[in-house]
């Protein structure tokens, strides 16, 4: 009896001993990952604060119209046609202005032009204050389009380009945002200005009722993966709420049974003419279980899935965003 007690003491302890450390490793992948969530978020809440201190600054151009009016600087900006002539220079005060050829009264627009130059410099500051910036802008339904540091609008832009019609503006109304707050856009998309894929962060400012201007902050596809997913172990990847994939890293795209990668780069890939952000979207991938996965991720709400005979794939873990519909994912192997 002894020995048998014994024996059996010995294979619980092993047993236990065995399955610990999986629940143990577990915990710290899903901790690592809410981690790297939590620091991705910090970012991106410190840039909400930052479109709030412009949307207030905003508020003081427009209390103070009438005096900026009076003195302002008339030549600080020429235009041919809808463009504003300034060519693009690192280190340069002024940004690039459109007026589109939309607009319902010039005249308004061009005096909107003359008192909003004042934003120039703050538009600057925050550029320069964070790296992650690829641009800071106001739209305004006048379709006066002001975006720091200037571009070269003229080979990019049409000139009858009808500004509110983008979701960079139309989000940021009252309509889509009643609550007259910073939202981030979940889609990325192909930004007008030659920017590449891009997501945007708009805010909504107010003249008494009527929406005067909408200013926005835009961050890349390619810098979200070299600031945040290239410097982590693991093959990771961001999708949004309907699956598409915001950015990630190629040896975790590539193992989902997606379209050939350019140079095994997704950041090279997203800038090819022939690229369609459908084709690098959960649901639409070639394996049923890559599929059945985003359905458990997004629909189900579920954070691990399992995969079976998958191209040599264990598991995938999935951790939320809170400021946006965003989820961050692993992929791993056996």
């Amino acid at each position: 009896m002894k020995i048998g007690l014994r024996f059996f003491l010995i294979i619980c302890l092993s047993f236990f001993s065995c399955e610990g450390p999986k629940s143990s490793d577990k915990f710290s992948v899903d901790e690592r990952l809410a981690n790297l969530v939590k620091n991705m978020e910090k970012e991106f809440l410190t840039l909400n604060e930052e479109i709030i201190r412009l949307g207030d600054f905003y508020q003081y151009v427009l209390a103070n119209r009438d005096s900026l009016l009076k003195t302002a600087d008339r030549s600080r900006y020429t235009f041919e046609g809808s463009f504003s002539n300034n060519l693009p220079v690192q280190g340069e005060e002024l940004s690039k202005l459109i007026l589109s050829t939309k607009s319902p009264d010039p005249e308004k627009s061009m005096e909107e032009v003359l008192f909003t130059n004042i934003l120039d410099s703050a538009f600057k500051a925050v550029y320069e204050k964070h790296p992650i910036i690829a641009q800071v802008y106001s739209n305004s339904p006048m379709q006066v389009s002001r975006v720091y540091p200037p571009y070269d609008a003229q080979n990019l832009m049409d000139p009858d380009i009808d500004l509110v019609t983008f979701n960079f503006y139309y989000e940021g109304d009252l309509e889509h945002n009643p609550q007259k707050e910073p939202i981030w856009l979940p889609e990325v998309y192909v930004d007008p200005a030659g920017k590449g894929w891009i997501m945007s962060l708009v805010y909504p400012v107010y003249d008494g009722d009527d929406l005067f201007a909408v200013l926005g902050i835009d961050i890349t596809v390619e810098e979200i993966l070299h600031r945040f997913l290239e410097q982590e172990d693991g093959n990771l990847l961001i999708v949004n709420g309907i699956g598409d994939i915001v950015s990630g890293k190629s040896t975790a795209i590539e193992a989902l049974s997606f379209p050939p990668l350019k140079n095994h780069v997704y950041t090279e890939t997203i800038k090819s003419d022939n690229f369609r952000i459908s084709d690098f979207n959960l649901f639409n991938s070639k394996s049923r279980q890559v599929r059945e996965m985003g359905q458990e991720f997004l629909l189900k709400k579920e954070n691990t899935f399992l995969f079976e005979n998958e191209n040599d794939l264990k598991e995938a873990i999935a951790i939320p965003f809170n400021f946006t519909d965003w989820y961050l994912i692993e992929i791993n192997p056996y």
